[in-house]
């Protein structure tokens, strides 16, 4: 016999999914074709998601994920952190850069885990709780590159000096996780005599950052 489930509450949760699937939001039209009730249904479960700020509207009256959600989100970071902290390790050693975990929270990119190596002579910090705007810098333009995957572009975004003069970044999205957008990223500095052996590892690096970030989706559960 199936275990007996809340089917309100189900609803409420389904609502919140697909309200984090939509990054602009949605009508209460289109939020009622999506769950499959009725708009009176509709308007009672985000009336009461909205008394608990798990629900807001912006100023055109489209439904987002509300802002109560970050409360919530701030008891899953330590759980991110630990699930993160070896696949960032392995990063870190194998490419001899600093190595980290990022996550959206609203229109910002926040730095959630890091990793130093612990070979390298010299390194960039990076400091958990580090915040800058998703369409600066490779780990925020990761995630939104995950928003739009296409297949004809590159798996990861490579950025210089966006957030910090002389600074490179790379980044890849972390897939297959609704409710969550992060990306998986290194960050060093720039040298001034790269040369093709530079362009080279540069690939290199690309390639072990899309693995770490596929590994990471993988032990979150995609």
């Amino acid at each position: 016999m199936p275990a007996e489930t809340s089917q309100t509450l189900d609803r409420g949760l389904r609502v919140l999914g697909l309200l984090a699937e939509s990054p602009g939001g949605l009508t209460v039209t289109e939020l009622a074709a999506g769950l499959g009730v009725s708009r009176t249904v509709a308007y009672r479960l985000v009336s009461t998601l909205e008394q608990h700020a798990l629900v807001r509207r912006d100023g055109q009256g489209r439904l987002l994920v509300g802002l109560g959600v970050l409360h919530l989100a701030a008891a899953v970071q330590p759980v991110l952190r630990e699930v993160a902290a070896p696949v960032l390790r392995s990063l870190a050693e194998e490419v001899g850069c600093t190595a980290h975990l990022t996550v959206a929270e609203g229109e910002e990119a926040l730095a959630v885990a890091v990793v130093e190596p612990s070979w390298t002579d010299f390194h960039v910090a990076y400091r958990v709780g580090s915040r800058h705007p998703l369409g600066q810098g490779a780990a925020g333009r990761a995630i939104l590159l995950g928003r739009d995957r296409d297949p004809e572009r590159p798996a990861y975004v490579a950025t210089v000096g966006e957030l910090q003069a002389g600074a490179r970044g790379l980044a890849a999205p972390v897939l297959g996780l609704p409710g969550l957008e992060a990306s998986v990223g290194i960050v060093t500095m720039e040298h001034p005599d790269r040369d093709a052996r530079d362009a080279r590892d540069g690939r290199d690096a690309g390639a072990a950052v899309v693995g770490a970030a596929a590994e990471m989706a993988r032990r979150l559960g995609a």
